[in-house]
């Protein structure tokens, strides 16, 4: 199974932007990998919501939207399964999720189980989160999936003996990234398991340097250089 980690730009509040993106991606590497991934909340951008729920809901988007069936057409076009962050809406709740689709049909979504995603000093009940973590079945392979803060609140609720996919939205300096926290994070997914992707875009507003992951045992195997678009694609064994 190979597993491509995107790193393009995204631009918050720009849907119309962000699809361009994950068309882009699915079209350049239709072909050459099985399953896509994204960011935390990458089709609105993270930094979308500002706290207001009468405004907030209109960014948000439900399951069965224009946008998600329009995701859900590419991955049946250009034969690549996707799995992206979101800004979901359920009803009159909102959540930072991430989906997944797999031939014009979602197989997975995953709402985060953390606060971090949220100003939650600020927010009221509309803003939720989710309490289940489990595991998935992608092309016969078993993978759980976690965002950015679920796995320094709570990484005993990802511990698995399979792929841990991990989109995060972290926008350290690049001197922080290179001096200690890349390798923090590496120690910090193998908490979970052996095998993780992890998965940051790239965004100007504020800066975020990007990059995507691949740690073993707490060790980084590959990566992608920050402040580069691209696709890191990596080829998970059978085993895992």
């Amino acid at each position: 199974m190979r597993v491509g980690l995107v790193t393009f730009e995204c631009k918050n509040r720009n849907v119309s932007f962000n699809m361009s993106q994950i068309e882009r991606a699915m079209r350049e590497s239709q072909g050459k990998v099985d399953l896509l991934c994204f960011g935390e909340a990458y089709l609105q951008g993270f930094d979308s919501l500002c706290w207001d729920y009468a405004i907030d809901k209109e960014m948000a988007l439900e399951m069965k939207s224009e946008t998600v069936c329009q995701l859900c057409k590419w991955s049946k076009e250009y034969g690549v399964a996707l799995l992206t962050g979101y800004i979901e809406k359920e009803k009159e709740c909102l959540y930072s999720s991430c989906i997944v689709i797999e031939d014009g049909e979602i197989l997975h979504n995953y709402r985060r189980i953390t606060k971090g995603w949220k100003e939650y000093w600020k927010t009221d009940g509309h803003y939720q989160e989710g309490n289940k973590t489990e595991d998935f079945i992608f092309r016969n392979h078993q993978i759980r999936l976690a965002l950015c803060g679920d796995m320094w609140d709570c990484p005993e609720r990802f511990k698995t003996k399979h792929l841990l996919i991990w989109p995060v939205y972290v926008n350290f300096a690049v001197e922080e990234w290179e001096r200690a926290e890349m390798a923090s994070y590496a120690r910090q997914a193998a908490l979970a398991t052996e095998h993780v992707l992890m998965v940051n875009p790239i965004d100007y507003e504020p800066q975020n340097h990007g990059g995507a992951f691949y740690f073993f045992n707490g060790t980084i195997l590959d990566r992608l250089p920050f402040d580069q678009e691209g696709i890191l694609i990596v080829d998970i064994d059978d085993a895992v």
